[in-house]
């Protein structure tokens, strides 16, 4: 799982990387600054959630089931999140409304919310170490 876990931060990671190079690059004659805004955003939360990903998976006291689950919790909450902002914020280049889907950014939020929530529930149920 931990494999699984690294690799999917990484490309995650790698994503948020282009996505941003293309917000700020191709996109910025193409949509408003505050839609440019918008996706930063998405891009920024997509990256502090491959960076949760990565330290998920490095960490050895958490355990499989839950590392599962918190990976399932990150991966749909930046597709929802991050996705439905990336798809509002070029709206204007499209013939598609997709004013239509914004409804789901708050529920991807919601999952990643629910991620820490659950790492930090995780946390609180850590036997303490002997030192």
């Amino acid at each position: 799982m931990n494999k699984r876990v690294l690799i999917t931060a990484s490309v995650l990671g790698a994503l948020s990387i282009i996505f941003g190079a293309f917000g700020a690059h191709a996109l910025k004659e193409m949509i408003s600054v505050e839609s440019q805004n918008s996706f930063e955003i998405g891009v920024r939360y997509q990256m502090y959630h491959a960076l949760f990903l990565l330290f998920l998976g490095v960490i050895p006291n958490i355990s499989e089931k839950a590392k599962k689950i918190l990976t399932y919790l990150v991966v749909l909450g930046i597709v929802l999140f991050s996705g439905s902002i990336y798809l509002l914020s070029t709206n204007v280049l499209t013939t598609f409304n997709f004013k239509t889907i914004g409804f789901v950014t708050p529920i991807g939020g919601l999952l990643l919310i629910s991620a820490w929530v659950v790492l930090l529930v995780n946390f609180i149920k850590m036997k303490p170490e002997n030192s």
